[in-house]
């Protein structure tokens, strides 16, 4: 072991005093020296060998969009290792220039978060986890306690909790199908938790330790204001690590993390809500039986053009996948003739209705408004996605339903149905409707999106939180 590591110092000098021949400045490259070749650094390196290697290691395996998203997650991390060593080198900057400094790893996350825009693909799992879990590698932006940043250990363990909920869905999916993704999703996990976490424990647990006499982190190049009008300001970077500037937030645009914190700030709490009285509940209602009728009212005649909404789509490919896009204010849809191994994705539907007919093995409702599905059996998974004010009804069996960044949704489970496994992520407004009683009336079951954690015995216990009152 000793051999080996001294066999690292000595590559990693001879690499840098290269990078340096014809220098003028020789106290740089001692700087730089010193740098990669401490503690920290080396241990960063046996990091990403050990973790790094093996998801990248699985990932060659499958090949395809898993492998390019991995080969970006392995560009961050190492793009992580030289901002680690700048650092080193580096005084302590202010909040704008801490936005330059980053920029190089913010353009890696931002790149994995672009794989999982557009339509909707069958790897959209694994690109979802890479995305949500790159988000870690932010704990090198944390500047000290009123930073509005979790501490950098905290922050690895809240990053994972994003990513894990599309991790266990790939692990889910192919636990009987295929070990090579199943591989891949584990060492996704323990790259992170508990690898980054326990590295950054170990070397930075308070966040990086800046140079107290480098220089200063070198600025975007300045270009002089023309002599005619003052220059304008510039605009602020597309940044997930984009610092609070002076100018007012309503008039500044944010873009990243600060973008979704801006818009949920931006409407009062109760914004949009009314009271809902007895003869509103769905259960008092006459024009609600709490089944999807597919002999609702015609839809209005002003729809919006198909050119406005992407093409037209409702076909069988491939002899696997049903897909069902784009379709407008259709009630008669209809999939009458598909088996097992088939699934159906159903993406940008609106005011329509959907009946499928069998079993298939998964379906997936994405980016709907006010759509209604009707199943029979699913053999893997039922899920819902960016959708708003849907409805989902289950004739047959479905072991697992999912509810993701989605609003007013509405789930009706059969008596074949209520071993169902409900899983829910940034979604509001769900309820379960379920038929019990001898006359199987329905009755509605509001599920929580609201919790309160509670620190007892060493640990926080979540436990949804109940309303009182009429």
């Amino acid at each position: 072991m000793d051999e080996k590591l001294i066999q690292r110092l000595e590559s990693a000098v001879a690499r840098l005093e290269s990078l340096s021949v014809g220098s003028k400045s020789r106290d740089i490259d001692v700087d730089a020296i010193a740098a990669s070749t401490d503690p920290s650094i080396i241990a960063f390196d046996e990091f990403l060998t050990e973790y790094v290697g093996k998801v990248c290691g699985a990932a060659t395996k499958i090949g395809g969009q898993v492998n390019d998203v991995t080969n970006v997650l392995n560009e961050a991390f190492n793009v992580q290792k030289e901002l680690l060593i700048k650092i080193k080198q580096t005084k302590k900057p202010d909040m704008v220039e801490l936005g330059e400094f980053l920029k190089p790893l913010n353009e890696k996350l931002m790149k994995a978060i672009s794989m999982t825009e557009g339509r909707r693909s069958d790897f959209y799992n694994h690109l979802k986890a890479v995305a949500e879990s790159l988000t870690a590698l932010a704990w090198i932006a944390y500047m000290g306690k009123d930073c509005g940043m979790s501490m950098p250990i905290a922050h690895v363990e809240e990053s994972w909790q994003a990513a894990e909920f599309y991790n266990n869905k790939v692990l889910v999916e192919y636990k009987n199908k295929d070990a090579n993704h199943v591989e891949w999703a584990r060492a996704l996990k323990e790259l992170f938790v508990p690898g980054l976490r326990n590295y950054v424990k170990s070397h930075y647990p308070l966040g990086p330790v800046w140079s107290v006499n480098g220089p200063a982190v070198s600025g975007p190049p300045k270009s002089a204001p023309k002599p005619s009008a003052p220059a304008p300001p510039p605009p602020p970077p597309s940044s997930l690590f984009t610092p609070e500037s002076s100018q007012p937030s309503s008039s500044r645009p944010k873009e990243g993390m600060a973008a979704v914190f801006q818009e949920i700030g931006s409407k009062p709490v109760t914004a949009g809500l009314r009271k809902v009285t007895d003869d509103m509940k769905t259960k008092n209602r006459a024009d609600r039986a709490g089944f999807v009728s597919a002999g609702e009212k015609e839809v209005r005649a002003s729809v919006p053009s198909a050119s406005k909404v992407g093409r037209l789509m409702f076909e069988l490919q491939m002899g696997r996948k049903w897909v069902v896009e784009n379709q407008i204010g259709k009630k008669d849809l209809l999939i009458d003739q598909c088996d097992s191994k088939q699934t159906v994705y159903i993406f940008g539907c609106k005011d329509s209705v959907l009946q499928i007919k069998g079993k298939v093995n998964n379906i997936t409702v994405d980016k709907c408004t006010k759509m209604g599905v009707v199943f029979t059996d699913v053999v893997a998974a039922c899920e819902i996605v960016n959708c708003n004010s849907v409805e989902v009804q289950c004739q047959g069996t479905a072991p697992t339903i999912s509810v993701d960044n989605s609003s007013g949704c509405q789930l009706y489970l059969g008596k074949d149905s209520l071993e169902a496994s409900i899983t829910t992520a940034k979604s509001s407004e769900i309820n379960v409707l379920v038929a019990s009683g001898p006359d199987n009336d329905l009755v509605e079951h509001a599920l929580p999106q609201q919790y309160i954690h509670s620190y007892k015995d060493g640990q926080f216990v979540t436990t949804p939180m109940s309303h009182s009152g009429g």
